[in-house]
């Protein structure tokens, strides 16, 4: 060996030698003179920590170092193509019954609003492909949510200028103090939002990274479209026509509001709260039975999803797939037989066992039903399994705890006890949510109830900004009516930025396929209980 690499480095003198692992040049120095000894020295201007890498790169490259597989996850080409497919089209459904509510509530501000958030989207598209990102279902599912969030900033600017308007401010003096007012509950709602998906980002992995990646990169970008571009707008139109007052008018004028609402919530705060409570243990008793449905990413094992054009077998399935003597498996069809997913319990004897259970039942499932194609294989092994469920629980902790420091920091240490406790609340129910229907546990419902927990904060800083300002406002008034006075100044800006969300996330619940269900039924039943908790229960809990 050493002979024959002496020849070759005698011929090559002068010519770049590559060090090749994994495919990737590490390191191409220049043969300055032959190597006849079978060893050499490479030279250069190096530092210290560029040597002991390279040292310790060439070192593994030269050890036999057997892999493992301790998680896979693969997909075909037809189910990947069709989730896409499906994805888009929820999202184009999503933007349409956004612009439309937009333009209904506000008119021609509303298309103003839908035009920044087509600059929006476009925006965070442009921002995915200079980062080299992979667009997945669960990347499209943030960038979908992001645009219900996104529209958020249009509603708050919009209802405070049509405050200030009917407080009787001129056109100029309106728009300055609707986005000067409208900006700090913008911004900490946001930050609110922001900050979980930072702790998704950090503590997921994979397709749940590209979600927070979408999202929070939709997010982030709105701050600068939804004011900018509406700010500029608005900046024109009162240069060029001078109206004295600035109307934003609905499409239809009996959508006009007249008034501030006047309800009475404080009346309803114990009745609100006995309910809320009595769902929430009833909630925590569905935790304990029947249980969380756990997925393959907590309980580890092997999934395999199999389709074909005739209904499949389901008892000559079962008999097969029992036969292996694989423990505990499950089979669910869908699309009237033609689907049908197979679970199977984690394997004894580690990582290679699931691996090897997985290629029986796929050996089965084309044996028994030949023309069936499979759509997808997840193997998740036991350490893996056990790590995720371990960050999933820290990303939820850590998720509440920077909500209660946030809150308390911004606004003041009841504030920060009334959001935990109403976010415990909202939460609790999201879990027995799962429990009743079913629906898978894993990364994607974890990923679901991380954004409900910056979301629910979300709602509940638009409350608690008013609150802060009426405070200000009227020393003298007493806590029941600032109470209702600020839920009931805000109460439109509560529903319709919970209905931009809803309708986002609508069509990815309704035809977003079995590989979001997880996160966007649940999105849905949160941003309903977040919606009537801001009202009912955020404030009066106080």
């Amino acid at each position: 060996g050493a002979r024959i690499f002496g020849e070759l480095t005698q011929d090559l003198v002068g010519q770049r030698f590559a060090i090749v692992l994994d495919g990737q040049v590490i390191s191409a120095p220049v043969i300055q003179e032959p190597i006849l000894g079978g060893s050499g020295v490479i030279s250069g201007a190096f530092t210290v920590e560029d040597t002991t890498t390279l040292a310790a790169l060439l070192r593994a490259g030269a050890l036999p170092v057997p892999l493992e597989i301790i998680e896979e996850r693969t997909v075909g080409a037809d189910l990947g193509a069709d989730a896409i497919a499906m994805g888009l089209w929820a999202g184009l459904a999503g933007f349409a019954l956004i612009a439309a509510m937009m333009i209904t509530l506000y008119g021609g501000w509303g298309m103003v609003a839908t035009a920044a958030l087509l600059i929006n989207v476009a925006l965070t598209v442009a921002a995915l492909v200079l980062l080299g990102a992979t667009l997945t279902l669960p990347g499209i599912a943030g960038l979908i949510l992001g645009m219900g969030l996104a529209v958020d900033a249009n509603v708050l600017i919009n209802e405070r200028i049509r405050e200030e308007t009917r407080a009787g401010k001129r056109a100029a003096s309106a728009v300055q103090a609707g986005f000067d007012r409208a900006y700090r509950a913008i911004l900490d709602s946001n930050l609110t939002t922001l900050i979980a998906t930072a702790l998704l980002f950090w503590l997921g992995s994979g397709p749940v990274r590209g979600f927070a990646l979408t999202m929070g990169l939709g997010i982030a970008i709105s701050l600068f479209t939804a004011v900018a571009v509406v700010r500029a707008a608005m900046d024109i139109q009162l240069r060029t026509r001078k109206p004295k007052t600035f109307e934003i008018r609905p499409l239809f004028r009996f959508l006009t509001p007249k008034t501030v609402p006047s309800f009475r919530f404080m009346r309803a705060r114990l009745a609100g709260l006995a309910v809320s409570l009595v769902l929430s243990v009833a909630s925590i008793g569905l935790f304990i039975a029947p249980g969380l449905n756990y997925g393959v990413d907590f309980r580890g094992g092997v999934l395999i999803e199999a389709r074909s054009d005739a209904p499949a077998d389901l008892a000559a399935l079962r008999a097969g797939v029992e036969g292996l003597n694989l423990g505990e498996i499950s089979l669910q069809d869908s699309d009237s037989g033609r689907s049908v997913l197979i679970r199977v319990e984690e394997q004894p004897g580690g990582e290679a066992a699931q691996t090897a259970a997985a290629e029986a039942v796929r050996s089965v499932v084309t044996e028994l039903t030949p023309a069936a194609e499979i759509d997808r294989v997840e193997i998740v092994g036991p350490r893996v399994s056990a790590e995720l469920a371990v960050a999933g629980l820290i990303a939820v902790a850590a998720a509440s705890v920077a909500m209660l420091v946030y809150i308390w920091a911004r606004f003041d240490w009841p504030y920060a006890v009334g959001a935990i406790a109403t976010l415990v609340l909202d939460v609790t129910k999201v879990v027995g949510f799962l429990a009743l229907t079913g629906l898978d546990f894993g990364l994607t419902a974890i990923a679901a109830l991380l954004t409900l927990i910056g979301y629910s904060v979300n709602d509940k800083v638009v409350v608690y900004d008013r609150m802060r300002e009426n405070t200000a406002r009227h020393p003298e008034m007493p806590l029941r009516a600032l109470i209702d006075l600020s839920i009931n100044q805000t109460l439109a800006r509560s529903l319709y930025t919970s209905g931009t969300a809803l309708l986002a996330m609508l069509p990815m619940a309704i035809w977003g396929g079995a590989a979001v269900q997880s996160f966007a039924i649940p999105m849905v039943f949160g941003i309903l209980v977040a919606a009537l908790s801001s009202i009912f229960i955020a404030a009066p809990i106080l």
